[in-house]
């Protein structure tokens, strides 16, 4: 079974649980508020602490790899060029929100140095979902917002690398390949020599321009 099939069924398994579960009782809706609450604040200590170690080991070894073309576009990958320290800190912020591109193409001079969309971004989650629990009505997303944020971090491969202590080897070298699709295939990072040659060259041709 590949990823997202499993994930599929994972959530539609920990839906039809929430189901089940009698969230007229006072008391077992505090404890999923509860349980809730704990489940965000772990994965937003898990990010921090992740994020620190990342820091604090600091490898600045080049990274460089052609990222997979857009699907809704004709444009080919763009070359990027950056540190195993960079790369590891915009896949660990998937943890909260929409990575950020701190790893710009080898042209493009900008270069993020901070997290706050990501942290931001995680608050908006967090008070989209008071919004709909405490206006709406709705409580079953809290429970399946529980589970599926903590099995997140069970997944994340920067938590794997970084935390659990795994080798960088296997689906854990870098750069990450794509998850496949639900019929399995998928375009992920390129880091042969010939694909890496093509995108300089386009680059090249971009600053002559």
């Amino acid at each position: 079974m590949n990823a997202p099939i499993q994930q599929l069924a994972i959530s539609l398994g920990v839906m039809q649980v929430a189901r089940k579960i009698p969230f007229d009782d006072p008391e077992v809706l505090l404890y999923v508020r509860i349980g809730y609450v704990v489940s965000q604040l772990v994965i937003l200590a898990t990010y921090f602490y992740v994020s620190y170690k990342i820091k604090a080991k600091n490898d600045q070894t080049v990274l460089k790899y052609v990222d997979a073309p857009n699907p809704m576009s004709q444009e080919p990958g763009q070359l990027v060029t950056t540190t195993v320290r960079d790369y590891d800190l915009s896949e660990t912020s998937k943890l909260v929100g929409t990575p950020h591109p701190h790893h710009p193409p080898l042209f493009s001079p900008q270069k993020r140095t901070t997290d706050t969309p990501q942290i931001r971004s995680a608050y908006t989650s967090i008070a989209m979902m008071g919004f709909l629990h405490i206006y709406m009505q709705y409580t079953q997303p809290l429970f399946v917002q529980a589970i599926m944020g903590l099995k997140g971090i069970y997944d994340a491969k920067t938590v794997k690398l970084h935390l659990l202590g795994q080798p960088a080897e296997g689906d854990l070298k870098r750069p990450f390949k794509a998850a496949p699709g639900l019929f399995g295939g998928t375009s992920g990072p390129q880091t042969d020599k010939a694909a890496i040659d093509e995108a300089e060259k386009r680059v090249g041709s971009k600053k002559d321009e």
